[in-house]
């Protein structure tokens, strides 16, 4: 079993041969040999050979332990310069050392990173524009001569690489990968002429891949405005054409308000003595009546309504308006509501879940915290809003076969109808709604908004019919989109 020889007539110190019995083994410099056939990756083609990253490497040195300094000798590369694959030399800081040569940066070098959430990334040293060294947290390798480094940097890049680093990579809060394992990286090696000739192809591939990510990126970005700009013209009224023949808004309006009356009087539901009434005067002005006290009221719009709309406030066209709080104080709720990791009585919603499709890191509480929370419970079909944060943020509550009940930092509606939900659902997802949000939100550091004030907020609301209209339309054009992007993908 020979070894391989390379141009610089340096020869392997491990190596894997392949001899009569069609088997993979590995040479060591003890003469002794080991089958290797479980640990190889894949079969190569003729003419190609495993190794090991450590046989065709001069050094595989650790970084510099020094502090980033404002001025020295020498530019001081770490893991946080490198980003998206590139260096901004210009940025990055300076230090001083007694041992240049030992960690001076080359061209063709090849720096990984050796710890943290980037372990396993590398970088290919092409340009240096500075001398330049490299700090603790990277390791540097310098192949031997006959190696192309572009070709070994594509390497870095494969999912076999991964695979291998992923697998040697030890630690859970700060995994690393260190100078031993490097060295036992298995490499798929050609000769020379054919490592030449996959780089340029590689090359060219990669930016191929690189304009469809992009043009992607551009689609995805172009889709999410488009749909934008659609939720936008529907809430203006510009969507779909207004009817004539259809029951104006107002007498929707009215057919709620005697409904709501209607559950107050059986005592399913209670008055809210904060919510606020709003009316058309007669000289056409929008007044509200809050606290038995008539105000002029600034609609904050910047459009006239559709022929047949109406304004109304979110608490006046909705069932409820809630959130956790109102089942008790802060110290109540400590006192009487659970919160519990693993599976019990009910499902805390929190707006988090709607991403993940209520499969991981639920939330629970058990019987009695969700008795205690009784008035934000969920039952399905709710809009359910971020109040603190990520403010414009709207789900609708899936129907689960799950007791549910409402979560912290967020506040449920809930409509007479669900034919009165989807509305109000876009309503909150379009530009507009995101603004009436904001205009009721307050906040530096974090942004947040209160029940009460959602329960005022004036919303424009169209005839039922056109509601309907609106949200088909919607639907229809985002499922287009949906379709075009996904098929893009």
């Amino acid at each position: 079993m020979d070894k391989h020889s390379f141009p610089n007539g340096k020869r392997l110190v491990r190596d894997t041969l392949k001899p009569d019995d069609n088997l993979h083994y590995e040479k060591f410099s003890d003469g002794t040999v080991k089958c290797i056939e479980d640990e190889i990756p894949f079969e190569l083609p003729e003419g190609w050979e495993w190794t090991r990253l450590g046989c065709i490497t001069d050094v595989i040195q650790y970084g510099l332990s020094n502090s980033a300094e404002s001025t020295g000798d020498y530019r001081l590369l770490r893991i946080t310069d490198i980003q998206n694959g590139c260096v901004n030399w210009d940025t990055v800081p300076f230090t001083s050392t007694d041992e240049p040569e030992k960690y001076l940066l080359h061209k063709d070098d090849i720096v990984f990173a050796r710890t943290g959430a980037t372990v396993g990334k590398s970088f290919l040293i092409t340009d240096l524009p500075y001398a330049s060294v490299y700090a603790s947290y990277l390791i540097r390798i310098r192949l031997i001569n006959g190696i192309s480094a572009n070709y070994i940097y594509h390497f870095f890049n494969s999912y076999c690489y991964w695979e291998q680093v992923t697998d040697k990579a030890v630690g859970v809060g700060q995994p690393n990968c260190n100078g031993t394992a490097l060295r036992e990286l298995f490499i798929p090696l050609p000769s020379q002429a054919e490592q030449n000739r996959i780089v340029p192809v590689a090359d060219n591939l990669l930016k191929i891949v690189d304009t469809i990510t992009s043009e992607q990126e551009s689609l995805s970005e172009l889709i999410q405005t488009t749909k934008s700009k659609i939720l936008d013209l529907a809430i203006r009224g510009k969507l779909v054409p207004q009817d004539p023949n259809d029951e104006p808004a107002s007498v929707l309006l009215e057919r709620i308000r005697a409904e709501k009356e209607e559950l107050i009087k059986q005592g399913k539901i209670k008055r809210d003595k904060k919510e606020s009434v709003i009316f058309k005067g007669d000289d056409n002005s929008y007044y509200r009546t809050i606290n038995s006290k008539t105000e002029l009221l600034e609609i904050g719009y910047d459009y006239e309504l559709p022929d047949g709309w109406d304004f109304i406030t979110v608490g006046e066209y909705s069932k409820k308006v809630t959130d956790q709080v109102a089942s008790g104080s802060f110290a109540a709720l400590r006192e009487n509501v659970k919160s519990l990791k693993t599976p019990d009585y009910a499902i805390m919603v929190k707006t988090a879940d709607f991403s993940n499709g209520f499969t991981k890191n639920l939330t629970y509480t058990d019987k009695h915290g969700y008795e205690f929370l009784e008035n934000s419970n969920l039952f399905g079909g709710e809009l359910i809003l971020n109040n603190i944060g990520s403010i414009g943020k709207v789900f609708i509550v899936p129907k689960l076969d799950h007791k549910m009940t409402l979560a912290p930092n967020s506040i449920m509606i809930r409509l007479n109808s669900e034919e009165y939900r989807d509305y109000l659902y876009y309503f909150f997802s379009s530009p507009l709604g995101y603004s009436a949000l904001m205009s009721i939100s307050s906040g530096a550091a974090v942004t947040k908004f209160n029940k009460t004030d959602l329960k005022n907020l004036v919303i424009p609301i169209p005839p039922l019919v056109e509601q309907k209209r609106i949200v088909d339309e919607i639907e229809k054009i985002f499922a287009i989109l949906d379709d075009i992007a996904n098929q893009v993908a």
